[in-house]
């Protein structure tokens, strides 16, 4: 897996909180982010595949007939 490097600014208060959380964790900060982001993706994906396929069964109102 290749990694890509960027530079990310964020307030000072929050890096300390995120610091102190990785210290509990046993991560780096940087560990830290790339696992709340990999969660936060997979929920967001989960949501959205939900949302996809219950859409899918529904029926369509008369407004999205319209437009088809």
């Amino acid at each position: 897996m290749s990694r890509k490097a960027f530079l990310l600014r964020i307030d000072q208060k929050l890096y300390d909180d995120l610091e102190a959380w990785a210290q509990q964790e046993m991560r780096s900060v940087n560990g830290q982010i790339e696992y709340l982001l990999k969660q936060s993706i997979s929920r967001h994906l989960s949501t959205s595949q939900k949302a996809t396929e219950s859409s899918r069964g529904r029926p369509q109102s008369g407004r999205e007939k319209e437009s088809n």
